[in-house]
């Protein structure tokens, strides 16, 4: 008796395990596919989610798999469902990129501005190239002391770049990110432009690499400062925002 009893136990105890793992399934799917649990996920006492922009932004074109990459059609559904959840008040971006695909950043870079919830961002390391427009996207920014952020000219590979039409074309494209990155900081677009076609400061290239200090001093980030400071001021903004919403403060 006490045998047939054990084995019951032990079969429902089998039976379990595969439940288990079929609940757990989706969630590691989500993991292994945007490096983070999805949106609407928040715990019980948060109203400010984090969303990470690392590695190199992925746009049309498929980087290696041994890149490290953030894609942009991960973020942009992401970006509408903060937009959606009334749970999330508050949106903290962190950045470590070394840039990527032009158009991507840009996409990602509207869709951040256009959020109706406050926004902080922290370079980290480092918020290079397309990155800048980035990080400048929010309603207001934070660069660790010693992240640097690399400034310089858009262009493609030499392949293409003697065509005439090309030039036009990577012109205005680079115009987009200037008015973007001057509409969205305090930095003029003469500066911005001087730091984009520096000669010297970048050993074999045009640009300028600025660090920390020099990236609030020059008016592109708001702020030297970590997650700390980060955290205090988008709580801030959030209960400055509440009080709008209610009628509080004018």
């Amino acid at each position: 008796m006490t045998n047939d009893y054990q084995n019951n136990d032990a079969d429902k105890q089998q039976g379990q395990e595969p439940q288990k793992e079929e609940k757990a399934s989706p969630l590691i799917e989500k993991i292994q596919q945007l490096g983070q649990t999805n949106v609407p996920q928040l715990s019980a006492d948060s109203s400010i989610h984090c969303l990470t922009i690392i590695g190199q932004i992925e746009g049309h074109m498929a980087l290696p798999p041994q890149n490290k990459t953030t894609k942009y059609e991960h973020l942009l559904p992401q970006l509408v469902a903060i937009e959606q959840n009334p749970k999330i008040e508050g949106v903290l971006i962190i950045l470590n990129t070394v840039g990527g695909d032009v158009e991507a950043g840009l996409a990602i870079s509207e869709m951040i501005a256009s959020l109706s919830k406050p926004t902080v961002s922290i370079v980290l390391g480092g918020g290079h190239s397309i990155g800048v427009p980035i990080a400048v996207s929010c309603d207001y920014s934070y660069i660790a002391e010693t992240a640097t952020m690399t400034i310089h000219p858009i262009r493609l590979t030499g392949l293409v770049i003697g065509v005439p039409a090309t030039f036009e074309y990577l012109d205005k494209m680079q115009e987009r990110v200037v008015n973007f990155v001057t509409k969205h900081s305090k930095i003029t677009e003469e500066t911005f432009k001087d730091l984009m076609f520096a000669k010297g400061n970048l050993t074999r290239d045009i640009g300028t690499n600025v660090i920390g200090v020099d990236a609030v001093k020059c008016g592109l980030i708001d702020e030297v400062g970590g997650l700390g400071p980060a955290m205090k001021k988008l709580n801030d903004m959030i209960e400055m925002q509440k009080g709008k919403n209610e009628g509080l403060i004018q």
